[in-house]
């Protein structure tokens, strides 16, 4: 199958959790052997076409005949500000569409409307979807919907843990203010702070000799540039849908104290630690508690044991049996 994307970024140079898990889904389905493109919709740093593991990606630059390229596809797959110009595309030139929904706001909801699959990157995004679509009409609705959980390979990102609490992606919404308010509180704690892909970063109030801050990288070197040096990561975000970094945590396992949001609560479940985001009390309570070893032990046994139940979840093989049924879709459109 020709399978084509359009997207704002893409590793290895836009580095959020959302591109990540689009990647993680792109991959296999090029070690399949489709032949899989990503085309960007924002000029970034790199300005010639290259391939990361078997997907082709072709930048904003090279890619201004997308539109006239894209009616050639069995399948169109995009996800946030591209939905709409994909979604009409697909409409117009009788191709199947696949729609991320990242997010439970109503405007990505409403660009997925009518989609061939929608794909959800969690349970209750899918129920939230659901809520949303039982107002409209039947023909409102996508007409499938699965599940894909954003898929971490344990292996690539395992290694012996560090000895810093980390937070990557030091903007607001992440709680970069709060993490470094922990720090000032903790002096018997090394801090990392990690250079996010968006969003203003916030940097650490001056002398405090136990912080440091690093820039992002793509996924492919966090394991030996964060999980390896991380001892504890904390996620204090006003907002995640699932929470992949507290996922590539758990492969090492590293514990991983949380705001409650309902993504992280699911992605953790039994193995997360969570303190509000507007109680400093109790993250500093949760984060000196791992500072004697059986307690942290205790932590990393349960985040290697989610680690292993996420991993073994059928995820992919779902995805890639889903847009794999639409070879005789599109042929049948064709006739």
């Amino acid at each position: 199958m020709t399978i084509a994307a359009r997207v704002y970024g893409y590793p290895p140079t836009h580095n959020a959790g959302s591109e990540w898990m689009l990647h993680s889904m792109l991959r296999p389905l090029a070690e399949r052997g489709h032949r899989v493109t990503v085309w960007l919709s924002h000029p970034g740093e790199i300005e010639k076409s290259y391939e990361i593991d078997g997907v082709h990606v072709v930048p904003y630059q090279e890619g201004l005949d997308f539109a006239a390229r894209a009616r050639r596809a069995d399948l169109l797959l995009s996800h946030f500000e591209n939905v709409p110009i994909v979604a009409g595309l697909a409409r117009e030139h009788r191709i199947p569409v696949a729609v991320i929904c990242h997010d439970d706001f109503s405007t990505s909801f409403h660009n997925a409307a009518g989609a061939d699959l929608v794909v959800y990157n969690s349970e209750w995004i899918r129920r939230e979807g659901e809520v949303f679509y039982a107002h409209y009409p039947p023909e409102f609705l996508p007409r499938e919907s699965i599940v894909v959980r954003p898929p971490v390979i344990a292996e690539e990102y395992r290694t012996e843990p560090g000895d810093h609490a980390t937070l990557v992606n030091l903007n607001p919404d992440k709680g970069g203010d709060l993490f470094w308010q922990i720090a000032a509180w903790t002096p018997e704690w090394r801090f990392l702070g990690v250079r996010g892909a968006y969003g203003q970063q916030i940097m650490p109030p001056p002398r405090l000799p136990n912080c440091e801050v690093v820039d992002g990288v793509p996924g492919h070197r966090m394991r030996e540039h964060v999980y390896g040096r991380a001892r504890v990561v904390l996620m204090p975000s006003l907002y995640e849908s699932w929470g992949r970094v507290a996922v590539e945590a758990f492969a090492s396992g590293i514990p991983v104290i949380a705001h409650p949001t309902p993504g992280l609560v699911e992605s953790l479940g039994d193995a997360g630690i969570f303190a509000y985001r507007d109680d400093l009390n109790a993250w500093i309570h949760a984060l000196m508690s791992l500072k004697d070893p059986a307690d942290w032990e205790r932590a990393s046994r349960r985040a290697r044991a989610r680690s292993d139940v996420l991993s073994a979840v059928p995820d992919i093989d779902v995805w890639c049996d889903a847009v794999e049924s639409f070879r005789k879709t599109r042929r049948r459109r064709c006739l």
